[in-house]
């Protein structure tokens, strides 16, 4: 995962302005795109790129990710700045792009443990509001009408994940097929409903300002599409439905009242009354799915690591073992 200086120096002094003398740290979390801070002369920049090594098909598409936050500049939904990317395998090895490096709060912890008790419910309600955002986009005006395949967004999912899942499965899970099967047959019909979609909308994919409760910028695009905006919302939710700690980062059993943290009701009753929606209805079918395409995530995240290209191995393993409950919480989820 180390990056050549040799050859990247002269394609960012060319195509980022970005002086040399360079260093590279690259940055720790995170089980997908591996991302890195480039310091130069005079200024810092963020390289996010492809791991190297055999992949699975349409997996770590840094070009979708470019594509989406320069099409985002300038609307509601807050992004890094985007400079310039990179499809020639032949500069580190697999492709890659650089934006805007940001300085800001990232949070690991949906408690919000390390802010004021008075100060999380308003991070919570600006991180609703982002989600709105995305999902309010006006796909023409910004480009982005032909981002996704048309069709039921749900059914292309669980057709597409359950073949990521086979592809990387490393063990029989018995839940995890009992799921897949189970999501099959309760897929709803196409409702019409289409907008863009981040893919794995959670607190520690944003950024939020140094001291106020206002998100700098929304990270970690993808695996954003055209789709349903209920994935979106039912990833908030699935997250939450997790255990609190390292591992889980959600929710499960933590007095929200008390802590100063809405519930999943009021997020979403929220959530709709933005989007100018009376509800949604089977509202479990979608949390359901999420935590059936997280443990498929995961389990891919598990393959990298026995394979040798995680981001991340040793922690990469340990988040595979959690691929059985994801899988029962589905079932448990879709009733």
């Amino acid at each position: 995962m180390s990056l050549d200086l040799e050859r990247l120096s002269p394609w960012l002094e060319a195509n980022v302005g970005l002086q040399g003398p360079h260093s590279v740290t690259k940055f720790t979390g995170g089980q997908s795109n591996p991302t890195y801070l480039v310091q130069g002369a005079e200024r810092s920049v963020v390289l996010r790129r492809k791991p190297p090594g055999k992949l699975l098909k349409s997996a770590h598409a840094v070009d979708r990710e470019f594509r989406v936050q320069r099409a985002l500049a300038g609307t509601e939904v807050p992004v890094a700045e985007v400079y310039a990317l990179c499809e020639d395998d032949g500069v580190i090895g697999s492709a890659f792009y650089v934006m805007e490096h940001l300085s800001g709060r990232v949070f690991d912890d949906p408690r919000l443990g390390d802010v004021d008790k008075a100060e999380r419910r308003p991070l919570i309600n600006e991180m609703g509001r982002v989600l709105a955002a995305i999902h309010s986009v006006d796909l023409e005006a910004t480009g982005l009408a032909d981002y996704g395949p048309s069709g039921n967004y749900f059914r292309r999912q669980i057709d597409r994940w359950s073949k990521q899942y086979k592809a990387s499965e490393t063990e029989v899970i018995p839940a995890m097929d009992q799921l897949i099967a189970a999501l099959d047959r309760a897929c709803p019909e196409d409702d019409g409903r289409v907008t863009l979609v981040h893919g794995d909308y959670r607190i520690d994919n944003l950024m939020f300002d140094a001291a106020a409760p206002r998100v700098r910028a929304v990270l970690d695009w993808e695996l954003s599409t055209l789709g349903h905006p209920f994935a979106d919302l039912a990833a908030v939710i699935m997250q939450w439905q997790m255990p609190p700690g390292e591992q889980g980062r959600g929710l499960r059993g933590v007095d929200r009242e008390a802590q100063g943290l809405v519930s999943d009701e009021e997020f979403v009753s929220a959530y709709c009354k933005r989007m100018g929606i009376d509800g949604i209805e089977k509202f479990g079918f979608y949390v359901a799915f999420c935590f059936f395409r997280m443990g498929a995530i995961l389990q891919g995240v598990a393959k990298r690591a026995l394979d040798g290209n995680a981001s991340d191995p040793e922690r990469g393993l340990r988040l595979g073992a959690f691929v059985p409950l994801y899988a029962e919480a589905g079932r448990e989820a879709l009733g």
